[in-house]
C-alpha cells in the first residue's frame, strides 16, 4: 500500500483527536497510535520531549526505546540540535546512529518548535531500508504542525 495515499486521512484524523485538547501528553499518546497503526513497515513511531538540556522519552508505540538522548547524538538528537527534519535511508551509515531497537534500518525525525521553542521531536523508524519518502515527510510534518497549532 502506497502510503501517501492514507496522508490526507491521517491528517485528517489527527486533528480531530487532538482538537480542544490543550494536553501534550494526551496528544502525543494518540498520535503515536494513530501513526504507529496506520503506516506500513513501521516498528516505532513516538515522541522525544525536550527537558534539562536533552531529550527524554515521550509517548510511543513499540518496543521500549532509549529514555535520555543527549542534543546532537544520533538522529533525534541531531534534528532537535539543528532544528532540520532528519530523513535517513540507512540508519547504519548516519554517524553517531544510537541503536535503540537493532531491527531498525530507516528513520524518519521531525523537530516540533512552538514559538520559537524546540519542544520535542516526532520519530519514526522502520525495519526496511529506504522507507520514508518525501510524501511520508511532508504528510508528517502536516501531522506535526496541526499539532503545533493546537497546543501553541
Amino acid at each position: 500500500m502506497n502510503d501517501s495515499s492514507i496522508y490526507p486521512q491521517l491528517i485528517e484524523q489527527a486533528k480531530s483527536l487532538i482538537a480542544g485538547e490543550p494536553d501534550l501528553i494526551a496528544n502525543l499518546a494518540n498520535l503515536s497510535a494513530l501513526i504507529y497503526h496506520n503506516l506500513d513497515d513501521v516498528n516505532w513511531a513516538g515522541f522525544y520531549l525536550y527537558k534539562e538540556e536533552q531529550l527524554i522519552l515521550g509517548p510511543f508505540q513499540g518496543l521500549p526505546a532509549c529514555i535520555r538522548i543527549p542534543m546532537g547524538k544520533g538522529v533525534c538528537g541531531t534534528a532537535a540540535q539543528s532544528n532540520t527534519i532528519q530523513r535517513i535511508d540507512d540508519v547504519h551509515a548516519f554517524p553517531g546512529h544510537i541503536a535503540c531497537d537493532a531491527a531498525s534500518e530507516s528513520e524518519i525525525v521531525i523537530p516540533i518548535v512552538v514559538n520559537d521553542k524546540l519542544v520535542g521531536v516526532l520519530d519514526i523508524d522502520s525495519p526496511k531500508l529506504s522507507r520514508f519518502s518525501a510524501e511520508d515527510e511532508a504528510g508528517l510534518v502536516a501531522i506535526v504542525d496541526a499539532l503545533v497549532a493546537e497546543i501553541s
